[in-house]
Parts: structure tokens; C-alpha cells; sequence
């Protein structure tokens, strides 16, 4: 599970394994009792969450709005 970065205390990441075929550039993120996944294409989107409320949800979407480049270059790098 490759790391991103982190940011407050959650953490970015992926899987290894991420779906056969491989799903599109997504990153997790885990941290104070709540997990997600954020969708980067067509534009940053919500795919599932799991234990954070909708504010939490709006700050982490902007995190990952704001680090897209990276978390796209790092996926990129790790699954070419």
C-alpha cells in the first residue's frame, strides 16, 4: 500500500492491487476513524466513505483536488 503523502494525520495512498482490469487514478485516504476514496477523473469525486461527515469530506476532497498532479505522477510511477 504505497504511501502518497499525509496531511493531518490521514494518510493518501493506493493499492498495489487495484482491480483486475485496474481501476482508474484514485487515491484512499484513512485517518481518525474514517476511511475514502476519491475519484481524480473527470474531476475530483467522492467514491465511497466510510465513518467522516460531510465537512470532513469537503476538506479532504480539496486536499485531493489540490495534490492531484502528485497523486497522479505517483500512481503513474508505480503501476508503469
Amino acid at each position: 500500500m504505497p504511501v502518497i503523502f499525509r496531511y493531518r494525520g490521514f494518510r493518501f495512498f493506493f493499492y498495489s492491487n487495484e482491480g483486475s482490469p485496474r481501476e482508474p487514478i484514485h487515491a484512499h485516504v484513512r485517518g481518525s476513524g474514517g476511511e475514502a476514496k476519491f475519484w481524480l477523473h473527470p474531476m475530483v469525486h467522492l467514491g465511497s466513505s466510510d465513518g467522516f461527515d460531510a465537512g470532513m469530506l469537503r476538506e479532504l476532497a480539496e486536499v485531493v483536488e489540490q495534490n492531484a498532479t502528485l497523486i497522479e505522477r505517483a500512481w503513474n510511477e508505480h503501476f508503469s
